[in-house]
């Protein structure tokens, strides 16, 4: 899959490829080895300690991405 991008201040075209080559179980099998490194981690851990009630009833994966977006958000400020 390519994608065309134009470039506004020079006008030119860029070009991205995309991996078609990766399979959605491949995805799948990334994503579940990042969300154990990160649930192993002391600062996921230390994160679930001080919000114990408000995860309680979510699933691992949703702790992980709320976790990861509060953790961008706080960099971001």
């Amino acid at each position: 899959m390519t994608l065309e991008v134009k470039n506004k201040e020079w006008g030119t075209m860029a070009q991205f490829l995309a991996s078609s080559d990766r399979s959605v179980s491949d995805d799948a099998s990334i994503w579940q080895n990042l969300k154990y490194a990160i649930s192993a981690s002391s600062g996921f851990q230390r994160w679930q300690l001080e919000r114990h009630t408000q995860l309680q009833g979510l699933r691992l994966d949703q702790q992980v991405q709320k976790y990861l977006r509060e953790t961008l958000e706080t960099l971001a400020y």
